[in-house]
């Protein structure tokens, strides 16, 4: 057991020297590629065979999270048709360490005739590929992780780091946001959580909105027109003052019993009631409600007026609960 955790030791060694060489390597020619793919009107094609192949996958699915777009063609396929998905604004990145790779290099002749622009990560600089490219990304190292210098074990952790680095920084350079990765992350944990209370929050007409003045049946006509559960009271410069929900109904109507109806809404509100901001994260929202036991929140905006109203059903419906 002591000699398999030296070799995975080893191992981890030899793949983080990989990726520690590529820092002292990184030139000009990261700046042309990130050029071309920031001026990119298409889209970011990866490509790469076996274990390449797979880093290329990952590269492609990276990038497309992060404001890129891109797909990945598989070379074999590539040369059998699925080339034509490749237009002229697209840019093409081609991964492979010895950058002789027959399927790849074979698609290098009608890259070039469709006239889409070649960026290759490979670890031989006078390979073929490398020649053919627009830009030659060095991701060559000494060794592999494998005893037998055979099976791609660094090699492709070094193209993964730099691919990575290329998506990241494209990220940046496009003024990529948080709210961006939500949007293209409907369906996940990490787009829940960065999802904001506007994102969720009711408006218009689902968002019932009165002058404390309003008779206390109008206000119930409103609600349910709504379909909600409360409605926000405002002073004339729209700033929310109160809230009156079901249950503020619910406790007055013993006392006042039908005449209730003719009452203004802001007798039976309640006043500076709890609200949140609408920048603010929808898990924040989530916690208020939970810790209040309430089930709906006025949403203000960063000047206090009423600008939405958030319901637990609103988180339900994004998978918050």
């Amino acid at each position: 057991m002591k000699q398999d955790q030296l070799l995975a030791k080893k191992i981890l060694q030899i793949e983080a020297q990989a990726i520690k060489e590529l820092i002292s390597r990184l030139d000009s020619n990261f700046e042309k590629a990130l050029d071309l793919m920031q001026n990119c009107s298409g889209r970011v094609v990866v490509t790469g065979m076996g274990k390449p192949g797979f880093i290329g996958r990952k590269i492609s699915a990276t990038m497309s999270s992060t404001g890129t777009p891109s797909l990945f063609l598989h070379p074999a396929e590539a040369i059998h048709g699925d080339l034509g998905m490749v237009t002229k604004k697209d840019i093409v990145l081609a991964i492979s360490n010895s950058g002789e790779t027959e399927e790849i290099t074979r698609l290098l002749s009608t890259i070039k005739k469709i006239g889409a622009k070649l960026i290759s990560m490979t670890g031989n600089k006078k390979s073929t590929l490398a020649v053919h490219s627009d830009v030659v990304l060095d991701v060559g190292l000494k060794k592999e992780a494998c005893p037998w210098n055979l099976a791609p074990t660094a090699s492709t952790t070094a193209a993964l780091a730099m691919g990575d680095a290329l998506a990241i920084c494209l990220a940046k350079r496009k003024n990529f946001h948080e709210a961006a990765f939500a949007f293209l992350h409907p369906g996940g944990s990490l787009g829940r959580k960065l999802l904001k209370v506007k994102d969720l929050m009711r408006r218009g007409k689902s968002n019932p909105v009165v002058s404390g003045k309003t008779t206390v049946q109008k206000v119930l006509l409103q609600i349910t027109s709504a379909r909600a559960g409360s409605c926000s009271i405002v002073d004339r410069n729209g700033k929310l003052e109160g809230i009156f929900t079901d249950g503020d109904l619910r406790r007055h109507l013993e006392e006042y019993g039908i005449a209730i109806l003719k009452e203004p809404v802001e007798k039976f509100s309640t006043r500076r009631p709890m609200a949140i901001i609408e920048d603010k994260l929808a898990a924040e929202a989530l916690q208020i409600l939970r810790d209040k036991r309430i089930d709906e929140l006025p949403v203000v905006d960063k000047y206090g007026k009423a600008v939405g109203l958030l319901d637990v059903q609103d988180l339900l419906n994004a998978g918050f609960v």
